[in-house]
C-alpha cells in the first residue's frame, strides 16, 4: 500500500480506494475532506488515470490552488497541472471558449462582471423610461441571476403566472421584459455574466448532442467539492457530465448548507442518494480540529434538525473545557467582555491574537467588538468584510455628520452633495472646486453664493436646498443632542427610507448597519463616563472619538497577529483554537426573518453548528440582555439554540442574568436565563406549539389596545406604539411572560377579533 494510503484512517482510506461508481462522501466539520479528495485525485493518477480525463470543481480559487499544491506534492511531479481543476464558472469559462460558437457567441465572448451588468440594466431601464428608483439595477440584477440559477431564460420567467404575480405584488411588472432586453443586449454585445456561464453550459450540453458526448466521454471521473452549496443549474450540469461513466465522487456536509440566499440548495446532497442506485455512501465523522465537548454540544444541536443526513462526530482528543455561556446587560457590555476575556485569557494561557475569532450573524454586530478592542489595544482585521466605518453607507453618514459640526470640511460635502441623488452632478462640483480655488474662498461659501457664481435652474435651486437643509441641521445642533440629531439627519436626507425600502439583502444589510451607527450614537449620549459624570456628549465628541478609533493601521494584516472579525457565514471552512459566538439571542440569531419558517430555521442551525465547530479548544457563547435597536434599549431572550445544548458540556457561570441597572427611563425588569437545576434540556423560555391555521396580519393595520397572536408568546395586547410608520415598534403585554418590544415591520402577529 502506497504511504499516502496509511496516512488516512479507515474511512478515509475506503473513500480514495473507491474508485468507480457514484460515491457520497459526507465530511463532517474538521474531518478532513481535503486531504481526501486530494489523495484520491493523486491516487487515481497514480493508477494510470490521464490527469486531461479528471474534473475537479471547486467555489474558490484559493481552493483549487491548494488541491493542485498538495496533488503535486503527493505525486513528487507536475502531473496535477494537466487537471481540469477550478471553479465551476473558471472551468465552464474555458469549455464555451471552445464551443462558443455552438451558441452563436463569438470564441472571444467578454465576461460581464457585477458592475458591468448592472451598468447594462441601468440603460435598459433609461431607454424603458421606467422610475430607476422603483427598478433599482441592484434589485433588478438580484432577481434576473436567480432566475437564472434556477435555469429560467426570460421565455420561461414571462410565461411563469407565479412570477409574473410576484412582480405584480412588487409593482415591478416590467422585470420580465427587462429580463429580455438584458439576455439580448448581453447576447449581440457578445458578453455573458456570470450566471451565463452557468446557463449557456447547460444549454450547450442540453441543446448540442455532439458537445454532450465529447465531454462525458473525456471527464471519465468527476469530483466536486462542497457538493452541498450547489445551486439548480450546477446539479443538472454535473448530472449531464457524469451520465455515461458515472464516477461522480461529491463531497460535503448537509449540516454545513448554509448559502440558501446565494441559490444554493441542500436538497442536492439528499438527491444524489435517489439519483444513483449503486451510491456509495461514506462517512468521514472522525474530527480532527475539536474537543469532546465543542462536537458532544455540536451533535446535539443539530440532531434537532429533521432533514439530515445522520452521523456522530467523534474525536480522539480529551474533554477539553466546557463551552461557556455569559449574558451581558448591554451589547456594549458583550464588546467590553469580550476584548477582556482576549487579554486575560492571553495572560494566562499564552496565545496569540490570531488564535482568537469573533463571529457574529450580521456585519453590523462588529461595531462594538471594533471599539472595545482598539480600546484595548488589541489589533484586529475584519474577515471578508470592511470595517465598520470604512463601509459606504457609514462612511456617507458619518459624512453629513461632519458637514453639520464644521462646513468647511470640503471632502465630506463633496461626498454627500449628491447622495442621496439631487441633480448636482461631478461637472458642477468640480466647477465649484474651481471656483474656489480661483476666488480663494471655501467650497461652501461658494455653495451659499451659488447664484453670484452664475448657476441657475434645476443646479441652482438643488445646492441651495441642501445648503437650507444643512443649515437647519446646524441649528438643531444647539438644540438637541448627537443621537436626535443624527436621527433628523437619517430622516430628512432620505437614507434610511432608501436602504430600507428596496428590502434586497444587500440594501437590509446597509440598512442594519445605518442603524447600529445610531445605535452607537444614542448609547454614547446615554452612557456615563468611569465617574458616573455625564461629560461631553456633542455630535463633535463623538465624531472625535470614532476618528481616533478609525485611525487604522496602514499595513497589510495578512498574516499579523490580529484578532479575526468575522461573519458566520465567511468563517466557513476556517478554524481558531478560540472562538467567540456572540449576539446569540432570539431575533437576532436565530434571524428574525427566519423564526417562522421550518426550512429557513434548520439553516439558521446550521449556521450555528459551523459557528461552533470552527473552534479547536475553547467557545465562548454571549448574549446581551438588551440591545438598541433603532435607537431603542429593547429587552432580548437568550437564543434556543443555547437550550438545545447539553448542560453537561456548558459551563453556566456566567450565564445569569446581569443584575438591573439604572437606565435612563428607570430599571429594567430581568428574568433568569436558566433553570438552575442540572438538566440535559433546559428551558430557556416556553415556547407556544406553531399553529398551522395561523395567518399574520398588516403590521399597517395593528392598533394601539388591539389584542394579538403571536407564534410564540401567545395572546398579548397592544399597550403601546412608538416610532415612525416604517420602523414601528410595538409594546405588547403577554400576561406571564410579561411586556414584550416587538418591531411590528418583522413580526408576524395575527390580529384576535
Amino acid at each position: 500500500m502506497e504511504d499516502y494510503i496509511k496516512e488516512l484512517n479507515p474511512q478515509q482510506q475506503e473513500a480514495v480506494l473507491h474508485t468507480e461508481g457514484p460515491l457520497m462522501i459526507v465530511a463532517g466539520a474538521g474531518s478532513g475532506k481535503t486531504k481526501v479528495l486530494t489523495t484520491r485525485i493523486a491516487h487515481l493518477i497514480n493508477n494510470g488515470i490521464d490527469p486531461f480525463r479528471i474534473l475537479a470543481l471547486t467555489f474558490t480559487n484559493k481552493a483549487a490552488k491548494e488541491m493542485k499544491e498538495r496533488i503535486e506534492k503527493i505525486l513528487g511531479n507536475a502531473s496535477a497541472r494537466s487537471l481540469f481543476i477550478g471553479t465551476f464558472h473558471s472551468i465552464f469559462a474555458r469549455i464555451l471558449r471552445a464551443e462558443a460558437t455552438k451558441l452563436g457567441y463569438p470564441s472571444n465572448f467578454t465576461i460581464y462582471d457585477t458592475d458591468d451588468a448592472k451598468s447594462v440594466i441601468k440603460s435598459i431601464v433609461k431607454r424603458m423610461n421606467l422610475d430607476d428608483k422603483l427598478y433599482k439595477a441592484n434589485i433588478v440584477y438580484n432577481r434576473i441571476s436567480a432566475a437564472k440559477n434556477g435555469l429560467y431564460t426570460w421565455e420561461d420567467y414571462q410565461a411563469d403566472s407565479d412570477i409574473k404575480n410576484e412582480d405584480y405584488q412588487s409593482k415591478r411588472t416590467e422585470l420580465g421584459k427587462i429580463f429580455e432586453h438584458y439576455s439580448k443586449q448581453c447576447f449581440k454585445n457578445g458578453a455573458m455574466d456570470f450566471d451565463d456561464l452557468l446557463v449557456n453550459m447547460y444549454l450547450l450540453l442540453t441543446s448540442n448532442p455532439e458537445a454532450l458526448s465529447k465531454y462525458q466521454h473525456k471527464f471519465r471521473y468527476i469530483l466536486i467539492d462542497e457538493y452541498q452549496d450547489t445551486n439548480t443549474a450546477q446539479y443538472h450540469i454535473i448530472k449531464l457530465l457524469g451520465a455515461r461513466h458515472e464516477n461522480i465522487c461529491v463531497v460535503g456536509d448537509d449540516a454545513q448548507s448554509i448559502y440558501s440566499f446565494r441559490g444554493a440548495s441542500v436538497k442536492n446532497i439528499f438527491m444524489f442518494q435517489k439519483d444513483y442506485e449503486d451510491v456509495k455512501t461514506i462517512k468521514l465523522e472522525q474530527n480532527y480540529r475539536s474537543t469532546k465537548s465543542i462536537l458532544m454540544a455540536a451533535n446535539a444541536v443539530i440532531e434537532h434538525n429533521s432533514k439530515q443526513i445522520k452521523k456522530e462526530l467523534w474525536t480522539d482528543k480529551d474533554d477539553g473545557n466546557k463551552l461557556r455561556v455569559v449574558c451581558t446587560f448591554t451589547d456594549n457590555d458583550e464588546g467590553k467582555f469580550v476584548a477582556e476575556t482576549v487579554k486575560e485569557e492571553q495572560l494566562r494561557n499564552h496565545f496569540a491574537n490570531k488564535d482568537y475569532a469573533i463571529l457574529y450573524r450580521t456585519n453590523a454586530q462588529s461595531r462594538s467588538f471594533e471599539e472595545n478592542l482598539r480600546r484595548h489595544n488589541i489589533p484586529y482585521r475584519i474577515y471578508g468584510g470592511l470595517s465598520f466605518y470604512q463601509r459606504k453607507e457609514i462612511k456617507d453618514f458619518v459624512a453629513y455628520l461632519r458637514v453639520i459640526v464644521n462646513e468647511q470640511d470640503q471632502e465630506s460635502i463633496k461626498r454627500i452633495i449628491n447622495y442621496p441623488t439631487r441633480g448636482i452632478g461631478k461637472t458642477t462640483t468640480d466647477k465649484i472646486t474651481v471656483l474656489a480655488s480661483e476666488n480663494d474662498i471655501t467650497f461652501w461659501e461658494v455653495l451659499e453664493r451659488i447664484r453670484e457664481f452664475g448657476f441657475t435652474g434645476r443646479s441652482a435651486n438643488s445646492i441651495e436646498a441642501f445648503v437650507l437643509m444643512i443649515k437647519s441641521f446646524r441649528i438643531q445642533l444647539e438644540k438637541k443632542n448627537a443621537y436626535d440629531v443624527a436621527e433628523e439627519v437619517g430622516k430628512a436626507t432620505g437614507i434610511v427610507k432608501a436602504l430600507y425600502k428596496e428590502g434586497t439583502v444587500e440594501d437590509l444589510s446597509r440598512y442594519e448597519n445605518v442603524q447600529e451607527l445610531l445605535n452607537a450614537i444614542k448609547e454614547f449620549t446615554e452612557t456615563p463616563d468611569d465617574e458616573g459624570e455625564l461629560v461631553d456628549k456633542s455630535l463633535g465628541s463623538y465624531l472625535q472619538q470614532i476618528t481616533l478609533l478609525t485611525d487604522a493601521d496602514k499595513e497589510d494584516p495578512e498574516n499579523q497577529d490580529v484578532v479575526t472579525l468575522m461573519t458566520i457565514h465567511a468563517s466557513k471552512g476556517l478554524e481558531f483554537p478560540n472562538v467567540f459566538v456572540v449576539g446569540t439571542e432570539e431575533n437576532l440569531f436565530p434571524s428574525q426573518m427566519s423564526m417562522y419558517d421550518k426550512d429557513d430555521l434548520e439553516e439558521e442551525r446550521r449556521l450555528f453548528y459551523v459557528a461552533i465547530t470552527r473552534a479547536e479548544k475553547n467557545v465562548w457563547l454571549t448574549y446581551a440582555n438588551h440591545r438598541y435597536r433603532f435607537g431603542q434599549l429593547v429587552s432580548n431572550e437568550p437564543s434556543r439554540f443555547l437550550e438545545e445544548l447539553p448542560t453537561e458540556h456548558l459551563d453556566l457561570s456566567k450565564a445569569k442574568k446581569a443584575r438591573n441597572k439604572a437606565v435612563t427611563g428607570g430599571g429594567m425588569r430581568t428574568t433568569t436565563f436558566v433553570n438552575q437545576k442540572k438538566t440535559s434540556n433546559p428551558n430557556l423560555t416556553k415556547k407556544t406549539p406553531a399553529d398551522p391555521n395561523f395567518k399574520p396580519d398588516s403590521a399597517h393595520d395593528m392598533e394601539q389596545g388591539m389584542k394579538v397572536k403571536h407564534q410564540r408568546f401567545g395572546i398579548g395586547k397592544i399597550e403601546l406604539l412608538e416610532g415612525p410608520e416604517a420602523n414601528r415598534i410595538a409594546t405588547i403585554s403577554f400576561g406571564g411572560l410579561g411586556n414584550k418590544k416587538i418591531m411590528l415591520n418583522y413580526a408576524k402577529l395575527q390580529i384576535v377579533r
